[in-house]
Parts: structure tokens; C-alpha cells; sequence
């Protein structure tokens, strides 16, 4: 099984792991499955970081290292990708959430979200509610 993280997924991840519901915390310790981030993730924490977000604290190069460092796999963003969310319904509208969306189902990977917008689309993915 693979997964892929949205960018919420990964910020609880690696700041607030008491977020994580437990079946997303026990998917992330178990050794089986590969747990992709993207480097629209990256992106994102960049861009909402610089926007002043609290919830996007994060240095975008930290996040990187350390989203390695834990051993998940690093996905690049190619034009087939770019071409898959330009082509997908208009439900959602953010750019780094189509892309997110477009990236999961050219992989068949399971995308994991916290977004109930994104859990609409067909296709590999899975809404997670953030324990309080």
C-alpha cells in the first residue's frame, strides 16, 4: 500500500503528531506501507509560512529534511501531473490541493486528507478528521 500525505496530513506529522487520529498514526509507524509527501507539500508550507499562517510554522527546508529523515518518499511534480489537475472537476480550487488530487490518482496512491472538499473527488483518497 502506498499513501500520500496532503500538506495538513504533514504539517500534524511533524509538529503536532497529538492530532494525528490513532488510524493515521498507526498507518505512519507501521514499516509496510511507503508514505509519500510531495514537493507541492513543501511548496505549500513555504507559501503559507511566508503568509503568516500559524498553522504552517515551519521552515519549508526543515520540513523537507526531516519528512526524509523519517524515511517517506519524496514525489517531484512533472507535467503529466500539471496536465491531470488542470483536467479534473472543478470541486475544489486550490492549485496545490488539484495537484495533490492529480498526483494520488496518477501513483494509486491513497491520498490522506484532512480537506472534506478533496474527499469528494473519485479516485485513491481518504478524508482523516484532526483529533482535538
Amino acid at each position: 500500500m502506498r499513501y500520500l500525505l496532503d500538506t495538513n496530513v504533514l504539517v500534524w506529522t511533524l509538529g503536532f503528531p497529538e492530532r494525528l487520529p490513532d488510524d493515521v498514526a498507526e498507518i505512519l509507524a507501521d514499516p509496510e506501507p511507503e508514505i509519500w509527501f510531495s514537493a507541492v507539500n513543501i511548496w505549500e508550507i513555504g507559501v503559507k509560512s511566508a503568509l503568516g499562517r500559524p498553522e504552517f510554522d515551519l521552515d519549508p527546508h526543515v520540513a523537507r529534511a526531516t519528512t526524509l529523515a523519517l524515511g517517506f518518499v519524496e514525489l517531484a511534480v512533472d507535467g503529466a501531473h500539471a496536465v491531470a489537475a488542470n483536467r479534473l472537476p472543478a470541486v475544489h480550487r486550490d492549485p496545490f490541493d488539484r495537484m495533490l488530487i492529480a498526483q494520488a490518482i496518477m501513483t494509486g496512491s491513497t491520498l490522506l486528507t484532512s480537506d472534506a472538499t478533496i474527499a469528494t473527488y473519485q479516485g485513491p483518497i481518504r478524508h482523516v478528521a484532526r483529533r482535538s
